[in-house]
C-alpha cells in the first residue's frame, strides 16, 4: 500500500495536509525562479544561499511552533504536519550547504576547513547534523525500533537545533541583526511557553493570562537582549536602544514584533475559548 504524504496517519486524504506539502515547495521554488531571471542582486548564489538558509531556520521554528499552536487553537489534529515540517527544514538545510559548496567551486577541501574555522559555520553544521538525526529518525518504523521514551528523548535535541540556528544567523548577519533578534525572542517564547505549561499548565495548555505575561516577558528579554549586544558589541549607551524600542522613529522594533506576535496568539486563543464555551451543549442540572 503506498503512503502519499498527503494522508494522516489513518491512511485518510487530510486537505491540511496537502496544503502544507504543497506550501512546503514554495519558498525554493520562488529562489530558484528569482535565480533564474536574475532577481536576487549582484551576487546572486550568495542571496540565494541566504534565502534558504533563512527558510531553514523558519521551517524549524515553524516546527516548534505546533505543539504551542494545536494547544492555544485547540486544534489537535494540527500535529500531523509537524513531522513534515521537521523533514522539509532538513531538505532545506541540505539545500543550504550544497548551495554554499557551489559557491566555493565545489572544493569539499575547502569547504570543510571554512566549517571547522569558521564558528558560526561550525555552529550551523552542527544544526545540521543534528536535522539529519531528527529526519533520520521521524519514520514510523524508526520510532517503534527506538522506543516512544528515547525518541521524545532523542528529539528533544530540536530545541537546541533551535538555540543554534539562531546563534549561526546572529553571527552571519553581523550589523543587520533585526530579524535574527525576532527569532531569538520568539525562541524564547516557544521554549518559555514548553516550561511554563508544564509547571502551571493544566493539561499541557496555559491560560490565558499566561499566555499575557509570557507575551509581554519575552519582549522585555528581546530589549534587554538587544539592549545588552548593542552596548559589548559597539558600546551603544543602553538607553539610547531602549528609547529607539519604545519609539517608531528608527521603525518597528524587534521587542514590539516580538511583543505582536505574542499577543495575536493570546488573543487568538481567547476568541478560540469563548467560540467552544459558546458552542458547548447546555446540560441541566
Amino acid at each position: 500500500m503506498l503512503v502519499y504524504p498527503w494522508n494522516d496517519y489513518g491512511g485518510r486524504f487530510s486537505p491540511l495536509k496537502l496544503a502544507v506539502f504543497v506550501s512546503l515547495f514554495a519558498p525554493a521554488e520562488w529562489v530558484a525562479v528569482a535565480y533564474y531571471f536574475d532577481l536576487l542582486g549582484a551576487r546572486p548564489l550568495n542571496e540565494a544561499i541566504h534565502q534558504i538558509g533563512l527558510w531553514t531556520i523558519r521551517l524549524i521554528f515553524l516546527a516548534l511552533a505546533i505543539t504551542p499552536l494545536r494547544q492555544i487553537l485547540q486544534m489537535p489534529r494540527m500535529i500531523i504536519v509537524r513531522r513534515m515540517i521537521g523533514v522539509a527544514a532538513f531538505v532545506y538545510a541540505i539545500i543550504h550547504v550544497s548551495l554554499y559548496a557551489a559557491d566555493q567551486g565545489f572544493d569539499l577541501g575547502k569547504v570543510a576547513s571554512e566549517i571547522v574555522l569558521r564558528v558560526y559555520l561550525t555552529i550551523g553544521f552542527a544544526a545540521l547534523l543534528g536535522l539529519a538525526a531528527l529526519a533520520a529518525t521521524s519514520t514510523d518504523a524508526m520510532i517503534s525500533r527506538l522506543g516512544g521514551r528515547r525518541w521524545r528523548r532523542l528529539h528533544q535535541f530540536v530545541y537546541l537545533i533551535g538555540v543554534l540556528a539562531v546563534i549561526h544567523y546572529c553571527f552571519q548577519s553581523k550589523l543587520d541583526l533585526w530579524e535574527p533578534t525576532i527569532m531569538a525572542g520568539l525562541l524564547f517564547w516557544l521554549l518559555s511557553y514548553r516550561v511554563l505549561a508544564r509547571l502551571v499548565g493544566v493539561r499541557g495548555r496555559l491560560a490565558n493570562s499566561w499566555l499575557g505575561g509570557l507575551s509581554v516577558g519575552a519582549a522585555l528579554i528581546t530589549a534587554i537582549g538587544e539592549t545588552v549586544y548593542f552596548k559589548l558589541a559597539f558600546g551603544v549607551d543602553p538607553t539610547r536602544v531602549l528609547q529607539a524600542d519604545l519609539s517608531l522613529a528608527t521603525g518597528v522594533r524587534p521587542a514590539a514584533v516580538v511583543l505582536a506576535v505574542g499577543m495575536l496568539l493570546t488573543a487568538a486563543g481567547a476568541i478560540r475559548a469563548l467560540s467552544t464555551r459558546r458552542t458547548r451543549p447546555f446540560t441541566a442540572a
